[in-house]
């Protein structure tokens, strides 16, 4: 039978116990440590060397799309291409010119360079005597025409509508005098790019201001969207056709990315990447930097596997050495207790003094450049705010500009009648008023308020048409509101000897709609039906309203003018976009009418009947939402 432990004994062997604890847990800590440190060291390293990489790329990207910035500016001192821009009705002027470019295109090495006038139309080109040239192409939704028509150089990426081939597009306006008469404009190709993504040497994108990759080493990531799209970045995109209609997926990354603001990505951010590209594994260093000029983003993704790998060697070195350290501590023990314990205590406090005092200094030095580096980076990051914030100011400034030059335009466009009419029957109450014909001039003064009525409607429907603002739509009735549109043209009708056959009679035809807003649209039609006509030998204007039997109205109106070009159908209802000489117009009419149309879940077309001249359509819904109609999901039929 084993003797029971004495005191002393359970005590040593608990110290034992405990010391063979300690050492464990000091070789976990020297593991843990090892691998903390290596990996930052590692992140570290990672960091500085990206950033490096990261600089000369946008360095890189800069000199090779903005070498050429100075291109045309320098196209106006040419004296042919100001006076191609006076005498636009010359095309051997335009023929010169475009030998010019062609020359000036070929010594640059560029895409192309191109002149557009004051309305966005290209008028030469450096490809204008090819078959697939931009002679003749419509360019004014393009934002760096805008930009240059302001007076602006305009910096922009874009995929071209006519070849489907991205450039980067640098625009200047052309000076006569103090007058801008048209824009040149150069387009340069991306293709260096994509060849020079080898000096990253690993996965990379560069996204524009619209937070849309537009190009990258991974095919895949091209023209998707590191953030959420808005439905006024849709419509502007739509309307630009900055990505050539191109639906744009998120980035696999962009719900993570876009929680991150620009300081974090600039000094980088770990985020899991498995599956994001074949070469990289889960943690994955992202890092971007701004190209400031172009207001793009350049971001690269760094793996990390390799310094996981080297903090798990660093670990296991760590803990060899705790152990070697913890061994020789053993034999050092064993010193102590030969030698005499006052000489050892001596040295013991000796050596603690020293590496105490060493310590000191050396948290004392890190101590005092940890708070220099933290005061400039406080510094850093309040002149980054601040620029930020005055960034922010000019985009808001820039952004109501424009919403108040869209309202300029469409109100002058649309009041022009009713003001001309107010005009004429305000000069007739005048006149019948001192003859004492009240009666007339009762009834001139309603049709008066009425047309203000019909004005303010028109202001309402164009700050709709601006910020999608839902209509009133109400039993209407047709015939009606024809009848109150065709007043405003009973004295153009008269004195431009125009036949009216009207079949639409009050009280027969009801449509569910805003009977303000089918005003305007009708109004819109008419005019652009007389102005068709006139130059026409028989003039005959015709409009109908029947019901089509399934649910719907269809009122037309028809010319007797010279048609619309079949080519140009298309894109009638383009904004800005007429077939009107120059300065007749604005390209909104049609447009504004067609999202009107819309808003009553009817439908606007435009088609060349067999007997010659233009007819536009318009179906209306016979029925409202309280109603029952045929068929719920039933759509417009095809005019």
């Amino acid at each position: 039978m084993t003797p029971p432990l004495s005191l002393p004994d359970i005590l040593k062997r608990a110290r034992t116990l405990l010391q063979m604890g300690l050492a464990l847990g000091l070789l976990i800590l020297s593991g843990a440590l090892g691998f903390e440190l290596s990996q930052r060291q590692g992140m570290a390293a990672v960091q500085v060397n990206a950033g490096h990489r990261l600089e000369l790329f946008a360095s890189t990207v800069d000199s090779l799309l903005n070498r050429l910035e100075h291109v045309p500016a320098t196209i106006q001192l040419n004296k042919d291409v100001l006076a191609m821009l006076r005498a636009p009705g010359e095309p051997g002027r335009a023929k010169v010119v475009n030998g010019y470019l062609k020359e000036l295109n070929s010594h640059l090495g560029s895409m192309v360079v191109y002149i557009l006038n004051e309305r966005g139309i290209v008028v030469a080109a450096s490809n204008g005597e090819e078959p697939s040239g931009f002679m003749g192409e419509d360019l004014a939704f393009r934002p760096y025409f805008l930009d240059g028509l302001s007076g602006k150089v305009g910096r922009h990426f874009a995929i071209g509508n006519t070849q489907g081939i991205p450039g980067y597009y640098l625009s200047n306006p052309i000076h006569d005098g103090q007058r801008v008469v048209g824009v040149a404009v150069i387009k340069i190709s991306l293709e260096p790019i994509e060849q020079a993504w080898s000096m990253l040497g690993v996965p990379a994108l560069i996204a524009d201001e619209n937070r849309v990759v537009i190009l990258s080493s991974q095919a895949d990531w091209r023209y998707t969207t590191l953030a959420e799209q808005t439905i006024e970045q849709r419509v502007d995109w739509q309307v630009t056709q900055r990505y050539n209609l191109k639906t744009l997926p998120r980035f696999p990354l962009s719900a993570r990315l876009s929680d991150l603001d620009s300081a974090q990505l600039s000094q980088g951010v770990v985020l899991n990447g498995a599956g994001l590209a074949p070469h990289l594994n889960a943690d994955v260093l992202v890092q971007s930097m701004a190209i400031d000029k172009m207001h793009w983003q350049l971001l690269i993704f760094t793996d990390l596997a390799a310094v996981r790998k080297q903090a798990v060697l660093v670990s296991l070195l760590s803990c060899v050495a705790a152990g070697f350290v913890l061994l020789l501590g053993v034999v050092v023990n064993q010193r102590r207790r030969i030698l005499a314990q006052k000489l050892e205590s001596k040295r013991v406090l000796e050596q603690a003094n020293a590496e105490l005092e060493n310590k000191v200094t050396r948290r004392t030095k890190a101590l005092t450049d940890t708070n220099l580096r933290l005061r400039q980076e406080v510094t850093e990051r309040v002149q980054a705010e601040r620029t930020l914030r005055a960034a922010q100011d000019e985009l808001v400034q820039a952004a109501k500009m424009a919403v108040l030059g869209q309202l300029a335009t469409g109100i002058t466009h649309e009041l022009a009648q009713p003001l001309s009419a107010i005009r004429t029957l305000s000069g007739n109450t005048s006149q019948f008023l001192k003859r004492g014909i009240l009666g007339t001039v009762e009834s001139n003064l309603g049709i008066i308020s009425r047309l203000a009525d019909q004005m303010g409607g028109i202001i309402h429907p164009l700050k709709g048409f601006a910020r999608k603002a839902p209509a009133s739509p109400a039993v209407t009735d047709v015939g009606q509101a024809v009848n109150n549109a065709l007043l405003l043209f009973n004295s153009r009708i008269q004195s431009e000897q125009v036949t009216l056959i009207n079949q639409c009679p009050e009280g027969h035809t009801l449509a569910w709609c805003d009977p303000n807003r089918l005003e305007q649209v009708i109004v819109n039609l008419i005019g652009n039906a007389l102005d068709a006509m006139r130059e026409a030998p028989l003039k005959t204007l015709s409009l109908s309203a029947l019901p089509t039997g399934d649910g719907w109205i269809r009122l037309t109106v028809s010319d007797t003018g010279s048609g619309i070009p079949e080519h140009l159908l298309p894109r009638l209802f383009e904004p800005f976009f007429t077939t009107k000489p120059v300065g007749i117009g604005l390209g909104l009419g049609l447009s504004i009418s067609q999202d009107i149309v819309r808003e009553f879940h009817g439908q606007l077309s435009a088609e060349n009947p067999p007997e010659g001249g233009a007819r536009f359509v318009l179906l209306l819904p016979e029925k409202g939402p309280h109603d029952t109609p045929p068929d719920p999901a039933h759509k417009p039929p095809t005019a």
